[in-house]
């Protein structure tokens, strides 16, 4: 806030998560209805935070350090809310320049690495959303983000189901696919290759 000024409608993220059975066929469509690829598939690396109370978990607000393409981004998200398929909540990000000193930070402030995730990425622009291509260890999905009216819209001419979205987060949907797949032994952190 600057010179005494209130701030602002925070930033808010409205999103749409589909699982879907295969990536190709939707960024088929994606270049067949003019869509401009914006970032071809990286990996992310997502680490986040909590003290240890779990107080950001059990209010189910996340704080989130990640690492792709070279670059580090610091994130907070409110609890969301949902409006039919859509998720809704406050989003403030920023970009860091050093990952390991804003791990120092939040750790002297008494916050540590509760939870690592990891998928691939692969970003798309479709008119006023953006739609991301996700490989993850547990499957893939399609998340379509942008202003709400237009997500329902974005996930039919993509030739996908909006009823189809699931309303967990990755660490949640992670949580369920272990305990429906005890027989994997899978490790608590969402990461390829474990």
């Amino acid at each position: 806030m600057i010179s005494g000024e209130a701030p602002g409608r925070p930033p808010t993220e409205q999103e749409l998560k589909i699982p879907v059975a295969d990536l190709g066929e939707v960024r088929r469509r994606l270049g067949a209805v003019g869509a401009s690829c914006t970032s071809s598939a990286r990996l992310e690396i997502n680490v986040l935070f909590d003290n240890a109370a779990g107080e950001l978990t059990a209010s189910r607000r996340v704080l989130r350090l990640r690492y792709a393409g070279g670059s580090w981004l610091l994130t907070l998200k409110g609890p969301p809310i949902y409006r039919g398929a859509v998720k809704e909540r406050e989003e403030l990000e920023t970009r860091v320049d050093d990952g390991e000193v804003v791990t120092a930070v939040l750790d002297r402030l008494g916050f540590r690495p509760s939870m690592r995730y990891e998928k691939e990425r692969e970003t798309w622009q479709l008119g006023e959303v953006e739609v991301a291509l996700d490989h993850t260890p547990m499957g893939e999905f399609v998340e379509i983000e942008g202003p709400v009216e237009h997500l329902e819209d974005a996930a039919y001419r993509l030739g996908l189901d909006p009823e189809r979205a699931v309303r967990l987060s990755y660490v949640g949907l992670w949580r369920s696919y272990r305990e429906e797949h005890p027989e994997l032994d899978l490790p608590i952190h969402m990461v390829f290759g474990a």
